[in-house]
């Protein structure tokens, strides 16, 4: 690709934070819809969790083989297929008629989604090619996500309160079409020095191990663990799991590429990613049933109680983004492990009755937690990854917070069950609260092994052998 000019960089980049806004926002604006969805289509607590996991999973079973494709055929032509179909899921899911037209409209909107953010985070990438612009430049992509994250339920929450929740369905119609115009006037095609081979076997696997996974924990909730519906689930999944990694590892163009994994860094951002987005995915879930239900609240006053959470995300990501350039990734993946923490452990002392103010101050450690995660994460999922990987590696990254998402809300529906009156279901959100904190504790401890003399060095090898094999620089090289 010819070099481009600052402005037009520039450019790119605001249209890859968009596809981001647009599909970070539907995840968690969906959210603040829940409680109005539930009463309108007379939907269990199972189905509301469905509303979100026919989302994120179908996103996190098909990231691979969307970055990878974009590899193959062109990042831009990708990119603009899932502009147009998240537009058409989008419309589906707005004049759906019940709760199995929206589960199944919401997985069309995630086959869209899935062309979207690994394989802007590629354009990125590929856009940037001088290493400290490229750094900054997935320092913005990769805030954007958690901005998103947390803006989504002050803007689902008035969409909700002037216009019904179809509203939230609807705005992405004109957003998607004009992204896509955008798109085809300023963002070059480009693709991958060594594009891989399409692996339906493993993209198979993929979806086997986590739909199994889901549907299992899910459906825990009303059949029992010990039902044998769930227990082949979890045993599908398993030899899956096992069937994956041996017929993967056999593969010269694997969809899962393990020599990745290598790096000690590179798994330990996986890994973080996960673990932060199931916290913060049941987070989201949890909270926005306990304002709305518990405490009374419309749409828009839930969304707005979560507006110190956005607020700390949007101020603190910047900052976190230079820290990270500066002094590395250390500092701010255990400042968000230790809020994550905190916020966990707060959590479990808010009841029906405790004063809202109590409360806000509580989100604001997890405001924390996620204005510190996101650059480190992002930086280190695609630091040292050469050009032919980017579409996968970015793919990875995505689909840890995907899976995490997934995960969260799955878990944390499980545990709650049905939403009884005001004391019990706070009572039932307890171990909720205390696996979050587990979870916090979990990525402070990634984050100390993760960026130690060792992992450091195993992140050097793995690039090292990507150079021999594919003979591509590695992506710090300023080459791209």
């Amino acid at each position: 690709m010819s070099e481009l000019s600052p402005r037009r960089r520039t450019l790119v980049l605001a249209i890859c934070c968009a596809s981001m806004v647009l599909v970070v926002v539907d995840i968690s604006v969906v959210n603040t819809a829940l409680p109005r969805i539930r009463d309108d289509l007379a939907v269990t607590v199972t189905g509301l969790q469905w509303i979100i996991d026919a989302y994120t999973l179908v996103l996190a079973a098909f990231l691979l083989l969307a970055g990878s494709t974009a590899d193959r055929i062109g990042r831009r032509r990708v990119f603009q297929t899932g502009l147009l179909v998240f537009g058409v899921g989008s419309l589906l899911c707005a004049v759906s008629p019940g709760i199995g037209w929206l589960v199944a409209a919401r997985a069309v909107q995630a086959i869209g989604a899935t062309m979207l953010n690994p394989v802007a985070m590629a354009i990125v990438a590929d856009t940037f090619t001088v290493p400290a612009e490229r750094a900054r430049a997935i320092g913005v992509f990769g805030s954007t996500s958690g901005v998103s994250l947390a803006l989504g339920p002050v803007l689902g929450g008035a969409l909700v309160d002037l216009f019904g929740w179809r509203s939230i369905f609807w705005i992405n119609v004109p957003l998607a079409l004009v992204a896509f115009a955008l798109t085809t006037r300023y963002v070059p095609e480009s693709r991958a020095p060594r594009p891989r081979r399409f692996d339906p076997v493993g993209q198979l696997l993929v979806v086997v191990v986590l739909g199994s996974v889901v549907y299992a924990v899910i459906g825990s909730n009303r059949l029992g663990w010990a039902a044998p519906v769930i227990v082949g689930l979890l045993v599908v999944a398993a030899l899956a799991t096992v069937g994956l990694i041996g017929y993967e590892a056999r593969r010269a163009d694997p969809l899962l590429q393990w020599r990745l994994f290598r790096s000690v860094p590179f798994s330990s951002a996986i890994l973080t990613a996960l673990f932060a987005l199931a916290a913060f995915g049941a987070f989201l879930f949890v909270t926005t049933l306990y304002l709305q239900h518990v405490r009374g609240m419309s749409a828009l006053a839930a969304g707005l109680s979560l507006l110190p959470v956005g607020a700390l995300i949007a101020l603190l990501s910047p900052y976190t983004g230079t820290v990270v350039g500066a002094r590395g990734p250390r500092l701010p993946l255990l400042t968000s492990g230790t809020a994550l923490a905190l916020g966990g452990l707060t959590s479990l002392l808010i009841g029906p009755a405790t004063p809202l103010v109590a409360v806000l101050a509580s989100y604001l450690l997890f405001g924390v937690f996620q204005g510190t995660l996101n650059p480190p994460v992002t930086n280190t999922a695609v630091a040292g990854m050469p050009g032919s990987m980017a579409g996968l590696a970015t793919s990875l990254a995505s689909a840890g917070r995907q899976t995490g998402t997934t995960l969260g809300v799955a878990v944390a529906g499980t545990m709650v069950g049905s939403v009884g009156d005001g004391t019990s279901f706070t009572a039932s959100t307890r171990p909720v609260w205390w696996l979050v904190s587990g979870l916090g504790v979990a990525i402070a401890a990634l984050g100390l092994l993760s960026t130690g003399r060792w992992a450091t060095g195993t992140a050097s090898r793995a690039a090292a052998r990507f150079a021999e094999v594919d003979g591509t620089a590695s992506a710090t090289d300023g080459r791209g």
